[in-house]
C-alpha cells in the first residue's frame, strides 16, 4: 500500500500513538480505542499495522487503524472485517477486536493458522468512527451517518424518508452530508483500504458488523439501494448452503438487506458497483452482520433509558456471549476464501440454477 503511511508495530512508538496518549491523558479515552491500541502494540512480527488517516476532534488526533495478517501480495485471497462505523454500536468494534485478539494468539502458536496465513490474508478495520464512539453518536463528529455518505441513490425513496438518508440537517439522524460534497474522511478511509487491499484479490469476502435492528442476527448482502437481485447472488446462495451444512445449528438469517429496507448512500453498494465497473478479475462480496439487539432490550427494557442501550448488551454475560458466538462465522468465511471452489467456481448452468433458487427465496413478490 504505497499511498498509505505504514506504522511499524509497536504502534505506541509512532507520532500518531503519542498524540493518542495525549488524547487519553486529556480525558478523551474510551475502552474500545484503548483496547485497539493495546492489541496493535503487541503485533510486531505478526501483522502489519497501518494508520489510514487521523481524525481531529477538540484539538486531538484519533488514528484510523487497520491490521493486516498474511502475505503482502494484494492478489492473495482475503477476508476483511470492519466495525464501529456507527459510534453507538460499540459491540461491533468489540466483536472485531475479540477476533483480532484470538487471531493474534493463534498466529503465535498454531501451525494450521500459520500455514493458512502464508497464502491468504485477513484485514481488520475495527474502529471506523472513533469520534462518534467517543461522543456516543451514530454519526461522526460532523454529524454525518457514514453508512449513508456515498453518492449512491436508492430506488423509489422520497426526500422526506429520513431513515433512508437525507441532506436536510446534521441535527437529524441519518444525515448523508451536503449533496455533492466529498465523502467524509472516515468513509474515504474505508474506500481507500478496500480498493488497495481487497479489490486486487482473487477472492474477497467482507463482514461489516452492526447492531440495532431486529430480533435475530442477520447476514445481509447487497443491495441496500434496490430490491433488484444482487449480481453475485448465486455465489451467496452457494455460500449459504455451505454454512447451513457445515454449521446446521447456526443462528443467522441470510438475506439481501433490501428485504428489510432500502437506503441511500450505502458504502458497500458504492464499493461493489465501483469494483464491478473496474472489471476486477475476482470475486468480491461484502456482507453486513446485523446483530439482533432488540433481544437485549426485550430482556432488559430499562436499557431504553440509556443512549447505548438499544445497540449494545449491558449485562456482562450477554456481552461475553456476543463476543464469542460469531467467531465460528469468521473462521468459516476465512476457510471459504482459502477454499473457494465449492461456491465461487461454478459453470453457467449451475449459476443459472442457483439464480432461479435465489430469486424464489429472496426476491419473489
Amino acid at each position: 500500500m504505497n499511498a498509505v503511511p505504514a506504522v511499524t508495530s509497536p504502534l505506541f512508538r509512532s507520532p500518531v500513538a503519542e498524540a493518542m496518549r495525549e488524547a487519553m491523558a486529556g480525558g478523551m479515552d474510551f475502552p474500545e480505542m484503548r483496547d485497539l491500541l493495546d492489541l496493535t502494540e503487541n503485533l510486531h512480527g505478526l501483522a502489519r499495522v497501518d494508520v489510514l488517516d487521523t481524525i481531529a476532534h477538540r484539538g486531538r488526533a484519533f488514528p484510523l487503524i487497520s491490521v493486516a495478517f498474511g502475505p503482502d501480495d494484494p492478489r492473495a485471497p482475503v477476508l476483511a472485517l470492519f466495525g464501529g462505523v456507527h459510534g453507538l454500536e460499540r459491540i461491533g468494534t468489540r466483536i472485531v477486536l475479540s477476533y483480532l485478539r484470538t487471531l493474534s494468539e493463534l498466529a503465535r502458536w498454531d501451525r494450521i493458522t500459520r500455514e493458512m496465513l502464508k497464502t491468504t490474508r485477513i484485514v481488520l478495520f475495527p474502529l471506523v468512527n472513533p469520534v462518534g464512539m467517543l461522543l456516543k453518536r451514530r454519526s461522526n463528529g460532523n454529524g454525518v451517518d457514514l453508512m449513508r455518505n456515498s453518492p449512491v441513490r436508492a430506488d423509489g425513496i422520497g426526500r422526506w424518508h429520513l431513515f433512508a438518508g437525507h441532506s436536510i440537517s446534521p441535527r437529524l439522524p441519518w444525515y448523508q452530508g451536503t449533496a455533492g460534497a466529498p465523502m467524509e474522511a472516515e468513509a474515504q478511509a474505508v474506500c481507500k483500504l478496500v480498493r488497495e487491499e481487497i479489490f486486487p484479490a482473487s477472492i474477497a469476502l467482507v463482514v461489516d458488523v452492526h447492531s440495532g435492528y431486529g430480533n435475530r442476527d442477520r447476514i445481509w448482502f447487497p443491495y441496500a439501494r434496490t430490491r433488484d437481485p444482487f449480481p453475485r447472488v448465486p455465489e451467496v446462495l452457494a455460500l449459504k448452503g455451505l454454512l447451513d451444512s457445515t454449521y446446521p445449528h447456526h443462528i443467522y438469517c441470510v438475506e439481501p438487506q433490501s428485504r428489510q429496507y432500502v437506503t441511500h448512500g450505502d458504502l458497500w453498494d458504492y464499493l461493489y458497483d465501483d469494483y464491478h465497473a473496474r472489471g476486477a478479475p475476482g470475486h468480491f462480496i461484502p456482507f453486513t452482520l446485523e446483530l439482533g439487539s432488540w433481544v437485549w432490550v426485550r430482556k432488559n427494557w430499562w436499557q431504553l433509558f440509556d443512549r447505548l442501550g438499544a445497540f449494545n448488551p449491558h449485562l456482562p454475560h450477554r456481552e461475553q456471549r456476543a463476543l464469542r458466538r460469531h467467531l465460528h462465522l469468521f473462521d468459516f468465511l476465512y476457510r471459504a476464501v482459502q477454499s473457494p471452489e465449492p461456491w465461487a467456481a461454478m459453470g453457467d448452468g449451475s449459476r443459472e440454477r442457483l439464480m432461479g433458487h435465489a430469486v424464489g427465496l429472496w426476491y419473489a413478490k
